[in-house]
């Protein structure tokens, strides 16, 4: 191959190597954006629950897109992990992408979380992978959308997929498709998001390829291992900003969904210099139902809560890893081992973030934030869509409340931390699916009070127009309030309920699985709001008269908290 560029690679100036990552990372984005597309499936086009990135040829990660999940950062690194295992360079051609999505072989974090990587060959020579991970909306397994309470084990979750090729030297493996599709609900959905994952993988192996034209394959590499250098730098100049010490926090997870209640989760931290240790010795063992996690898992928790208090601007890749050292004990909450179930594990995540955050508060008062929603609140409606003679299924995870800050209140209704999807607008629902929203919006008094107080939660009513269907779920924080900080006090829980001839505001489990619909019943959706942060007296009286005035806090609640009496 004729490079255009022959630069001597024995040393990168850091303004060539800002303008080689800035070059990857737009590799990342467009494909994001090209997988956004592409994708059939609201849970991506619309919600945007994918990530995109870009590893060297050992499969350790140099570059996410912007818009990636915090969450998915650990599972990219275990399916490369499991691939560069299984696969040399001379065991794969050029067109290979290989899928993948099983937890405890395949080095997934949860079914639904299909994993693809393809290798990037310059001139015959491994460069490296281009990988994203899609959550599809249902991956088969006992409940519609692979999401819900009630399931023990890993096998009835869905499909396992394996580390195997998809497509082979460019052409397809119909026999593993037909397996892939053979095991969904809803196939036709599930085709167009593999395709979209598919062409986003073919975009930015086309766009490396065209980066190794403007630079010699041998500076790009010597860029990767530059990129995570740096960001391993910077993550340890960090952690040298924390007083050396030992911080500790616990809180407790509300249930499994199969019997076990009040599950501890605790952490230990430990800084000395550039130095950090995470130990979450004293978290609960693993349970039965599915809200365990793998410890890469874990991993991503830890990883972004570093990012978030130290340094927001911080790039996700390998550089992080080699700086922070992280134990849990083997079959504990957070490291679970086969077949642990582990579907609802972005609850748990967010559940040890908030964990995280607690313990590095003592050392980082004004980086911390009070207790947020702590959930990934899940809704799954399926059934058949008598517009079209053939069934639909609608997924969606609902945001909450962001806890109160240093500086400002937390935000409302949004999804938080790990999962920085979106909320499903009301009109691609409605367009979508035979389904009604009858009411989408804010819960008052839901926030924590505070000198800053928590966001709040949201409140979605949905029905059925004209068929039955069933309702599933999951929820967290609807027995544990989320704690505030710093004085501030306690946000609101989550719900969920069903109106209707059947149901007369019948409460339903916080994980509810396979609940029977009629036509004129309603599912109400309620996430839990964030802790305040900071003495509620400290709290301005224009805020709480704003407070009021916007109707996001009663008149009853600002006397209870504040001792404000609103002007009427």
């Amino acid at each position: 191959m004729n490079s255009t560029a022959t630069p001597d690679t024995a040393e990168i100036d850091p303004i060539t190597l800002e303008i080689l990552r800035n070059s990857l990372r737009s590799i990342t984005d467009e494909s994001y954006i090209a997988l956004t597309k592409a994708a059939y499936s609201t849970n991506i086009k619309e919600r945007r629950d994918h990530s995109i990135a870009i590893t060297d040829a050992r499969g350790r990660l140099v570059v996410q897109s912007e818009n990636s999940l915090p969450i998915h950062l650990a599972s990219m690194l275990g399916m490369m992990e499991a691939l560069t295992a299984k696969y040399s360079a001379d065991d794969m051609t050029p067109g290979d992408i290989f899928v993948a999505n099983d937890p405890y072989v395949a080095g997934g974090t949860h079914l639904p979380d299909v994993n693809l990587a393809m290798p990037v060959f310059i001139d015959g020579e491994l460069l490296g992978f281009v990988c994203n991970i899609a959550h599809h909306a249902d991956i088969g397994g006992m409940t519609p959308g692979s999401m819900a309470g009630g399931m023990s084990e890993i096998y009835q979750e869905g499909l396992r997929i394996p580390l195997v090729r998809l497509f082979a030297g460019g052409e397809l493996v119909q026999d593993i498709f037909d397996l892939l599709l053979l095991n969904v609900r809803v196939p036709h959905e599930r085709r167009g998001d593999y395709f979209a994952q598919v062409a986003a993988c073919r975009l930015g192996s086309r766009r490396m390829a065209e980066l190794a034209q403007r630079y010699a394959p041998e500076m790009l590499v010597r860029s990767f291992d530059a990129i995570m250098d740096r960001t391993e730098g910077r993550l340890r100049d960090g952690i040298r900003t924390i007083p050396d010490g030992v911080y500790e926090f616990a809180d407790l997870l509300d249930n499994d969904g199969m019997g076990t209640v009040d599950i501890p989760i605790a952490v230990r931290i430990e800084v000395k210099g550039a130095d950090i240790a995470f130990d979450f010795a004293g978290t609960g063992d693993q349970m039965k139902g599915n809200f365990n996690m793998t410890f890469n898992a874990a991993q991503s928790a830890v990883y972004y809560v570093l990012k978030a208090m130290l340094d927001p601007d911080l790039p996700n890749n390998y550089g992080l890893i080699r700086a922070v050292e992280i134990s849990a004990p083997l079959g504990c909450l957070v490291n679970a081992v086969h077949p642990g179930a582990v579907a609802g594990r972005a609850n748990t995540s967010q559940r040890v973030v908030d964990v995280l955050i607690g313990a590095m508060a003592q050392a980082l008062p004004e980086q911390a934030v009070g207790a947020a929603n702590g959930a990934n609140v899940t809704a799954v409606f399926f059934g058949h869509d008598p517009r079209h003679d053939r069934p639909y299924l609608y997924l969606e995870t609902l945001g909450g409340g962001f806890g109160g800050r240093f500086t400002k209140d937390g935000k409302d209704g949004v999804q938080v931390h790990i999962t920085n999807t979106s909320n499903l607008p009301v009109e691609s629902i409605e367009a979508e699916y035979p389904l009604l929203v009858e009411s989408y919006g804010l819960i008052p008094d839901s926030g924590g009070a505070g000198k800053y107080r928590g966001g709040l939660g949201i409140r979605r009513v949905v029905r059925p127009l004209g068929h039955e269907t069933v309702f599933s779920g999951m929820g967290e924080r609807f027995k544990h309030q989320p704690w505030g900080i710093f004085g501030g006090g306690p946000g609101g829980t989550g719900r969920f309920s069903v109106q209707g001839p059947s149901h007369n505001d019948e409460t339903l489990p916080d994980k509810p699985n396979h609940v029977p619909l009629g036509p004129e019943d309603a599912v109400i959706i309620e996430t839990p709001g964030a802790g305040g942060y900071g003495e509620p007296r400290e709290r301005e009286a224009e805020a709480l008269a704003a407070d009021y005035r916007d109707g996001k806090f009663s008149a009853e609640y600002l006397r209870q908290h504040y001792g404000f009496e609103p002007a009427e």
